[in-house]
């Protein structure tokens, strides 16, 4: 694996975000999903794994179903985005946005930290669409 082509390579992969912590001293890998919205498209999904969302062109609008608040990401920014909550984004420019979402793997928790963070997550969620 040392005769890897650069563009295969990663210069960050030792980087980790702080609330990230190691099992063992080997590095970790993470798990990159890069993806466009078409100008005019909204996408709505529903965060399966503690990420962070990387805008690389475009200015996009992002909205999360827990927080009054929408947020308008310049190309360069990202944001954390938690399990379990439900957000929409969208374009306003006149070309696709290219976005990213990073995962980075955690540390195995106990069961009472897993039990209670199932729990945390069992909010229903009022804006979403009811099923018929």
């Amino acid at each position: 694996m040392n005769q890897a082509s650069p563009q295969f390579t990663d210069p960050v992969s030792d980087v980790s975000p702080p609330e990230v912590a190691c099992a063992c001293a080997e590095k970790l890998p993470r798990v990159v999903m890069h993806f466009e919205v078409q100008p005019g498209a909204t996408l709505s999904w529903r965060v399966e794994a503690h990420c962070e969302l990387n805008v690389s062109s475009e200015r996009v609008w992002l909205t999360r179903a827990s927080s009054p608040y929408d947020y308008w990401l310049q190309p360069g920014y990202s944001i954390q985005l938690r399990r379990g909550e439900r957000v929409w984004v969208s374009t306003d420019g006149k070309l696709a946005a290219r976005l990213s979402l990073i995962t980075y793997p955690r540390k195995r928790r106990g069961v009472l930290y897993r039990w209670l963070e199932r729990l945390s997550l069992l909010e229903p969620d009022v804006y979403a669409p009811n099923s018929r």
